[in-house]
Order: C-alpha cells, then sequence, then structure tokens
C-alpha cells in the first residue's frame, strides 16, 4: 500500500487497468447472481448481498439488458479510476513523521527531558525535512543529534565568539542562524532543518536540562507538544524519583482535557510516580488544542515532596551535594510593603485597567498585620499616604478608591518613583517584620534623572540591602535588562508581565509568591565544602524554596555539616538537625548531582554578569563560559553548531537572554530608550508590539535629504544595498513603524498652513524598521497618494491592502482585508463594511461581526480582527479634529510564505562613521544617513522616536514597487 503514495506514470496505469478489470469482473458476477435469483434458485442472503451492491452503486435493473449493463460497467469503471487517482495523489505533507516520543526523568526535581522525532520522506525527490520543538525559557539545550542512514551527526556547543563567524556566514546568506527564540512566556522555539534522499529517514534527538523551581508549594514539569501533525507513534513518558517521597501529583494543561484525558495514564507509590500519555491519531484532531496538524499545547505535571525535616533535604554524590531548604509549619511575618504603579501615558488603556483590577485584588489579601503605602507615578510623585499605615479595613478602602482614580497621563520619572518607596520603607522600620518594594512599570525613564547605570547606583545606595526590590515589567516595550538588573543589585527578581487579557492574574500571581515571608536573613552555612552556590537569602516565602549546590572537599562526607541560620519574626532561629541524615546516593547520581551544581552555578554566574563591571565582570563571564562548554549547556555565552551532512549548510544555535532577538521566530523583545533631541518637550519611550509588530508614526517636518545624483527630494538618503532576502527562508517578526509625515517640498510658512488640506502636491510618508538589536532603527519616505500590499497570507487566500491619507492629518484612509474570493472587509474610520458574496453589511456599532472564519469587534477606538492564527488591530487616531486609521498586527501567523511591508525582516546594521556626516554599513555597503524623528501612534499617547533615514531601497533592499497595489 505505501507504494500508492508514491505516484510513478507506470504505476498508476498498472493500478487504474487492475481496477477496472477487477471492476469488471465483480459486475458479471453480480449479475450472474441477479439472474440465477429470479429463476429462485438462490438463498435470501444472495438476494440481499446481490440487491445492497446495487443500491450501493447505483446500478438498478443489472438484469434489464444491455444497455443497462453498460451503464453500470461505465459507472463502476469511473468509481475505480477516482480510487486509484485518490490514491495515487502525493501526500498533504512531503514527509511523515512516524514516531514522536518525549521522554522526561525527573530525580531531585533535577529534569532531563529528550524529544525524539523519526521522520521519513515519501516522495521520490530529497525533501528538506524540519525538527522544531519548544522547550522551557528555564532549560538548558546540552545535545542535540542527527541519525541519518546510519550515520550520526552530532551537534558541539562552542563559544559564542568562535561560532560567530558561522553564524555570520548563515545571516549573510539570508539563513536563519539563530535557531532558539522566545515564543511565548515560558518557552523557546528549537527549529533546524536537513535535506533527506527519496524514500529514507531521519531521527533527530534533542536533549535538555532543568531544575525545577518551586512556586505557591509546587514544582511544574511543562512539556510542550507540537510535532506539527497526527502522529502514528506518539507517546510522552514522565518518570518522577523523590527520595523524600511524593507528596501529590496533578496533570493539567491543555493535552489534559477533553478527549485527550482518557489518554493519559498516572501511577503514584510513594517515592515514584509516572505519566504516560498516549493518544491515538483521532485523538490528536480533536481536543481543544488540536486541528488537522494534530496537537499544539502543553502537558503540565505538578508535584510537591514531604518535608519531614527542617533542615530540608540533603543528598550527595561523588564529591558534590545539592540542599533543598523549605521549611514548613513557620508562622507568616508581617510585611511592609510599598507599591510603586507607573501612571505614565504608555501604560493608558488596557494595561492601566488591569493593574487598577489586580492592585484591588492585591489589597484585600493584605493582612490587618501588614503595613502599605501606595504611590503612583508619571514625570511626578503621587502619593496615596506619604507614610505607611495598617491595612485595617478603613484604610483599605481609602487605598482602593485611590487605585481606582489611577489614570495615565505624562512622562516616566522611575528614578524619583523608586526612591521615595525606599524613603517610606527606611522611615518606617518594625522589628519582626519584612519589608518589600514593588515597582510596575511598562518603559524607560523619560523623564528627571535618565541615565540608567546613575539610577541603579542611586537604588542601591538608598535601599542599602535593608530589603529586596521587586520589579515587574509590563508589556514588549520596558527595558527588562535594566529592571533586572536593578532587582538584582538589590536582592530581588524581575518579572516580565505580558499584555494579554490575563494581565491582573499574572500581577496578582507574583503578589502571592511574595505574599507570605517566613524568614529573613536567611544564612546557609556548610563545614568541609568549596565552590558553593548563592548562600545568602534576603527572604524565605511560604511556598518556595532555597537551594544550594557545591563540591564536598576531598569527598570527606564525615567533615560536611550543615546548618541554616535566619530570623523568624522577631527571633533568631537555626536549623540544624542533629538527627538528620545526609543521604550518599550512589553511581546512577554521581554525574546527576554534578550536573544540578553545574547549572546552578552557570545560572547565578550569569545573573552576577549582568550585575557587576570590569575585571570582575570578565572574570565571571570567563568562569560561566567554561563551565557552560564542559558541561555542554548552550547559555548566552555559547552556541550550538549544528553540524549536516557534506554540502549542506551548518547552523548555529544560540539562546537569547530575556528582552533579546534572535534571527528565528518571533521573539519578546525589550527595547531601549532612544535618545531626545535637545530642547524637546515630548517624551520619549520605546515601545516594542508582541512578537515585533508595525507601528504607524506621525514624523515632524525634516529637511530635504540628498539623492544619489545630487537631487533634492525630501526625506531620502542616499545608496541602494543589497538583494532580496531568500525565497523560502523563515521571516522573523520585524518591528516595523509605519510614519506618516506631512511635508511639502519646501516648508511651509503659516499662511501656507490654511492651504495645506487643499493643496494638490503629494505628501510624504515615512516608514521606520526596527534592528535585532537595540540600535536606532532605520526610516525612509515614500512620496504620493499610495496604496500599500500590508500583509499577503497565500495558503489563507488572505491579503489586507490600505490606502494611505493624503490630507493634514496623515495616517490610513481606509483598510481592506480580502478573504478567499468572495469576503471583503472595508475598514474607515466611520463604518466597517461586509461584502460577502451578492451581500453587503455595513456595521458602525460595537457588535461581534463574524463571517466564515474572520471575526471584527470595534471598540470605541480599536477595531479587532481575527483570522485564523493572525490578530489585528486597528487604532482609531484623531489630530486637529481629524480621525485616521493605524493597524497593529498583534500575532505573526506561523506560515514562513507570507509577505508584505508587514512581514520585513529586521534591519541589520553597523555604525562606521560619525563625522563629517553619518554612514551606515549594510551588507558591506556604507550609507549616508540623517537622524531623523517621528511621533509614535503605537499608543494612545504620542510619543518621540528617532531612526536613520536613508532611501527605501536602501532599507528595504529591493524595489519599493513590491509593496504598492494598484487597487484595495
Amino acid at each position: 500500500m505505501e507504494a500508492l503514495l508514491l505516484p510513478e506514470n507506470k504505476l498508476c496505469f498498472v493500478y487504474v487497468l487492475y481496477v477496472v478489470v477487477f471492476m469488471y469482473f465483480i459486475v458479471n458476477v453480480f449479475i450472474e447472481a441477479e439472474h440465477v435469483c429470479k429463476e429462485a434458485r438462490c438463498t435470501v442472503s444472495s438476494r440481499q448481498y446481490a440487491e445492497e451492491f446495487k443500491r450501493q452503486f447505483e446500478l438498478p435493473g443489472l438484469h434489464s439488458g444491455g444497455a443497462i449493463m453498460e451503464r453500470a460497467v461505465v459507472q463502476v469503471t469511473l468509481f475505480g479510476l477516482l480510487l486509484v487517482l485518490a490514491s495515487t495523489l502525493p501526500n498533504k505533507d512531503d514527509w511523515n513523521i512516524y514516531s514522536f516520543h518525549i521522554n522526561s526523568t525527573v530525580t531531585s526535581r533535577y529534569a532531563t527531558t529528550i524529544i525524539t522525532s523519526r521522520v521519513a520522506n515519501r516522495m521520490d525527490d530529497s525533501k528538506e525535512i524540519q525538527f522544531q520543538v519548544r522547550i522551557p525559557k528555564n532549560a538548558f539545550i546540552s545535545k542535540f543529534r542527527m541519525l541519518i542512514d546510519g550515520q550520526v551527526y552530532d551537534g558541539v556547543v562552542k563559544g559564542k565568539e568562535k561560532a560567530q563567524q558561522q553564524y555570520t556566514e548563515a545571516v549573510s546568506r539570508g539563513q536563519s542562524a539563530g535557531l532558539v527564540s522566545s515564543v511565548g512566556r515560558t518557552l523557546e522555539e528549537f527549529k533546524t532543518s536537513v535535506t533527506v534522499a527519496a524514500h529514507k529517514k531521519v531521527t533527530f534527538e534533542l536533549t535538555y536540562e532543568e531544575l525545577l523551581k518551586r512556586k505557591l508549594g509546587k514544582y511544574e514539569l511543562q512539556i510542550h507538544a507540537r510535532p506539527m501533525q497526527p502522529v502514528k507513534d506518539f507517546k510522552i513518558d514522565v518518570y518522577i524519583n523523590e527520595k523524600a517521597g511524593i507528596n501529590f501529583i496533578e496533570v493539567k494543561g491543555g493535552l489534559s482535557t477533553k478527549a485527550l484525558a482518557n489518554a493519559i495514564t498516572r501511577t503514584h507509590e510513594d517515592k515514584q510516580a509516572r505519566v504516560y500519555f498516549y493518544p491515538t491519531e483521532d485523538q490528536q484532531k480533536t481536543c481543544d488544542v488540536c486541528g488537522e496538524q494534530g496537537m499544539n499545547g502543553d502537558l503540565v505535571i505538578a508535584y510537591d515532596v514531604n518535608r519531614d525535616t527542617s533542615l530540608g533535604d540533603i543528598k550527595t554524590s561523588a564529591g558534590y551535594f545539592v540542599h533543598h531548604f523549605a521549611p514548613s509549619s513557620l508562622s507568616r511575618i508581617p510585611k511592609n510593603v510599598v507599591f510603586v504603579i507607573d501612571q505614565s501615558g504608555s501604560m493608558a488603556g488596557r494595561k492601566m485597567e488591569q493593574t487598577r483590577i489586580a492592585l484591588i485584588h492585591i489589597l484585600n489579601d493584605l493582612a490587618e498585620d501588614d503595613h502599605f503605602g501606595l504611590i503612583t507615578f508619571d514625570s511626578s510623585i503621587f502619593h496615596w499616604k506619604r507614610e505607611l499605615v495598617q491595612a485595617n479595613k478603613k484604610n483599605l478602602e481609602s487605598a482602593k478608591t485611590f487605585a481606582q482614580n489611577i489614570r495615565d497621563r505624562g512622562a516616566t520619572d522611575i528614578n524619583a518613583a523608586v526612591l521615595e518607596g525606599s524613603r517610606m520603607l527606611n522611615a518606617h522600620p518594625r522589628e519582626g517584620s519584612a519589608s518589600i518594594v514593588i515597582l510596575l512599570t511598562d518603559g524607560d525613564p523619560t523623564s528627571g534623572e535618565t541615565n540608567l547605570e546613575r539610577i541603579q547606583s542611586n537604588v542601591r545606595r538608598d535601599i542599602a540591602e535593608k530589603f529586596p526590590l521587586y520589579c515587574l515589567g509590563f508589556g514588549y516595550d520596558v527595558n527588562f535588562e535594566f529592571l533586572e538588573k536593578m532587582s538584582l543589585q538589590n536582592n530581588g527578581v524581575a518579572r516580565r508581565i505580558y499584555e494579554d487579557s490575563d494581565a491582573d492574574l499574572q500581577l496578582k500571581g507574583f503578589y502571592e509568591e511574595v505574599a507570605t515571608p517566613l524568614l529573613t536573613d536567611v544564612t546557609m552555612i556548610y563545614n568541609g565544602v568549596t565552590n558553593l552556590t548563592q548562600t545568602n537569602f534576603s527572604q524565605y516565602y511560604n511556598g518556595s524554596e532555597i537551594v544550594v549546590a557545591g563540591q564536598i572537599t576531598d569527598n570527606n562526607i564525615e567533615t560536611f555539616t550543615p546548618q541554616v541560620v535566619a530570623i523568624s519574626k522577631d527571633r533568631r532561629v537555626t536549623f540544624s538537625d542533629t538527627n538528620a541524615t545526609v543521604e550518599y546516593t550512589g553511581t546512577d547520581f554521581d554525574s546527576h548531582i554534578q550536573r544540578v551544581w553545574a547549572y546552578l552555578t552557570v545560572k547565578q554566574l550569569l545573573e552576577k554578569e549582568l550585575v557587576l563591571s570590569g575585571a570582575e565582570k570578565k572574570k565571571v563571564k570567563k568562569e560561566a563560559l567554561e563551565l557552560s562548554l564542559k558541561y555542554s549547556f548552550v547559555t548566552p555565552l555559547t552556541s550550538m553548531v549544528v553540524t549536516k551532512p557534506l554540502g549542506e549548510n551548518t547552523d548555529v544555535l544560540h539562546k537569547p537572554k530575556e528582552g533579546e532577538t534572535t534571527q528565528a521566530l518571533p521573539p519578546l523583545v525589550g527595547q531601549r530608550q532612544l535618545p531626545r533631541r535637545k530642547g524637546s518637550r515630548a517624551y520619549s519611550k520605546s515601545f516594542r508590539i508582541p512578537g515585533g509588530w508595525p507601528m504607524l508614526r506621525y514624523a515632524k517636518p525634516m529637511p530635504a535629504q540628498p539623492m544619489p545624483d545630487g537631487r533634492l527630494f525630501p526625506g531620502f538618503g542616499s545608496g541602494l544595498v543589497g538583494e532580496p532576502g531568500m525565497p523560502g527562508q523563515p521571516m522573523p517578526a520585524v518591528d516595523l513603524s509605519l510614519v506618516v509625515e506631512e511635508r511639502l517640498k519646501s516648508p511651509p510658512t503659516n499662511r501656507d498652513q490654511d492651504d495645506m488640506v487643499a493643496s494638490s502636491v503629494p505628501l510624504t510618508h515615512r516608514f521606520l524598521l526596527k534592528t535585532e538589536n537595540l540600535s536606532l532603527p532605520l526610516c525612509f519616505d515614500v512620496t504620493g497618494d499610495v496604496r500599500l500590499k500590508l500583509l499577503h497570507h497565500p495558503n489563507r487566500e488572505l491579503s489586507v491592502n490600505g490606502e494611505l491619507d493624503t490630507v493634514m492629518n496623515g495616517g490610513f484612509r481606509r483598510i481592506v482585508i480580502h478573504l478567499k474570493t468572495d469576503l471583503h472587509v472595508e475598514v474607515d474610520t466611520n463604518v466597517i463594511t461586509v461584502r460577502e458574496g451578492q451581500t453587503t453589511t455595513h456595521h458602525t456599532g460595537q457588535d461581534l461581526i463574524t463571517a466564515g472564519s474572520l471575526t471584527v469587534m470595534r471598540r470605541d477606538k480599536e477595531i479587532d480582527v481575527a483570522v485564523g492564527d493572525i490578530r489585528m488591530v486597528i487604532y482609531i487616531h484623531e489630530k486637529d479634529g481629524v480621525e485616521f486609521l493605524w493597524p497593529v498586527l498583534r500575532q505573526q501567523p506561523l506560515d514562513n510564505n507570507v509577505t508584505g511591508i508587514l512581514a520585513l525582516k529586521p534591519a541589520v546594521y553597523e555604525e562606521v562613521q560619525q563625522t563629517p556626516s553619518t554612514k551606515l554599513k549594510i551588507k558591506d555597503q556604507e550609507i549616508d544617513v540623517t537622524r531623523a524623528n517621528a511621533v509614535d501612534y503605537s499608543i494612545v499617547s504620542s510619543l518621540t522616536l528617532d531612526c536613520w533615514l536613508m532611501s527605501a531601497e536602501s532599507v528595504l533592499q529591493r524595489r519599493l514597487d513590491d509593496f504598492i497595489v494598484t487597487q484595495l
């Protein structure tokens, strides 16, 4: 049967001839049966059989003559032809994943997961086979290999600098060299491919490791399954082995619901637990997160261990130890907490609303013996009260009223706000309590002190290690590295809050992690050890865990003695259970405990490297690199070179830091502040749409720029560079900003302003293309009455085009969405017009519009559009009393064949000259540029951004005509 899936001309002819002859024979058999039955010499069952055959193939009266007989033969023959032709059509997919296994082993909270995918090329030609999986961000990839025709190709981990040449060469070829990218809150995507000969097979095997972190009283192992098609042999096997004993285990996630729940088997016996997930092909198509392309969701195994001793769980092996410390049955410590909330203009809309909701929930959770303060800030500080007060009913009601009335406005003075929060805590010392500052912001400092290093220095000086600072970065625009460094410098952590419908739950969830302090000033003390991981912790919270690892000197267990000293409420406590045993594990654990130590050490060295500077920074970076190479961890300091058969391009795998872009699928990126022009009163924040989506801007007038031939043209730089990107390569999300700049060929006078709307001189529209790093974006101008191809998704038969305004206000006059051949949606500022077949409807209200697979909903000043995996928001802005449209692509389609101005690749350049004029180097060509600026309409409040202005061809590396359409 497999040959039927491999069509060849000769095979097709043979099968067709065979089926025709066979069906002709069957017809004659039943003619004879009918004849016999008419003479009453057949059984009842024979007559029924003949009648059923006639009914199925619509052959009435086989007994009624030669003409009917011939018609019946033709019908059956046609049926046979259709059957064979259907069988000989090539597979929808050129290759078949015939086995997909995920095996995860968790020992003492350390998980090692192996993903094995076996793929067959069912076609007659060589095919490029992809391997694409998602893994937890917290994990380190430690092994990758491919098996092709009995030959093993192992990935090799190298220092990032040594692998950089291969990386650069891959990028210059237009290939996807950065193979790991952020794809959500908790996952990164690994992607590679290899060419497989006809009828041959390939096996991919990826191994990653992670230390599970305890939050809210449980550990969670997240396994993401996305094989890209239903798989006949699909299995997830999880084995958990905890010497302390497993207290409970539960299975949740999208892959555990409805039909798939029956595919899960769970066993739990004291110290061991197993979870088996073996869904059938049909089950892989029918669950909540399933479809024709199979499953795309998470299986989450949550569990906790027994805690019999106050000192915790200590294991040693081959000269290494790991200590898990999470005492229970402790009294909670009253806390002093100051909430520092950003209310600048960029927090407008949903973010501000969700912040208010979360803050009110958090206030409700404060205990009566807690004390709290609440301040909001933009360019100024606003106090609910200037001092901390007790969380009694009266104060909480007053604070909730204050929270409900927080409104967005102004710029962002982070420095003054955090220092004020620190002052409030320092002015309120309370013995037997724990103090915390929680900062929530969505942008960079743009008012007051804006130098990031000076802000960090000021905060560190004022806090002086007396309490932790927790920084919550709201959205994709925030400079997360700045917040992370400031948190680490002050014994806290930074957390990104993702712009989504559950942002308020994310905020509340983080607070719950730190809501119940049980110990402060925790010191882990060990005798007879060396090379310890972190041993001092400012606070220990209920539901969390402290983990320390190290090396035992000379592997002498006799001299190894652990002890923990901390403060519980108003007294010092010591944990040194003399009855506790330090468990020595056998040879199976020899490498396991050592790898836990290496994992923890590398993680903490990377955090230190972020905080330190100078010689200390270099030393810590070197130590982290050496350990990463020794244990084959793919970290931000290392790369894995993916080796392939001779003649194929080598891929280089980089692991991104939080807030760092890669060349692969859409990342979640933090963006630094762009410099402000001196004397400008407009504040400037950098804003990033999820995954890198387009942002429309309104630009201020700029001088005309020289064309390459010496002529002046408004806003064009000189130079043409590069060729179009390689076809077929993945197109990462781009932070593409559309800027509309209203400019005449000569600067208008005051008198001209009144006549500008009526002017027939074409206006210039500016586009801004963000880079893959944190440098200034590039921008270029388009002049005239232009219609733009915004997005084209051929597989979905979807096109989105936009018509730019030719009047003073700028922006889009109309945006038109085409889906297949019979559905068209036109959006302007007043009405949404839907033409479906011969039916036309006009919508001006806020009702949900559903047409085929497309949904549209207007909410006040925004219009939400969803088509399958594509999500777009069209904002309605107003300037000088005139409204215009502005689109933002919120969710990029998974398909790599999407084109249009919204699907451009991020810019890569090097600044090679600053005087007498600025030059940028793009793909070995130097281009003269001019610094320009634009007003950002990607949010409700307008913000000024800077960019490097050059010609359209220099930025796009192709003709501008490729993005222009003649009709909407």
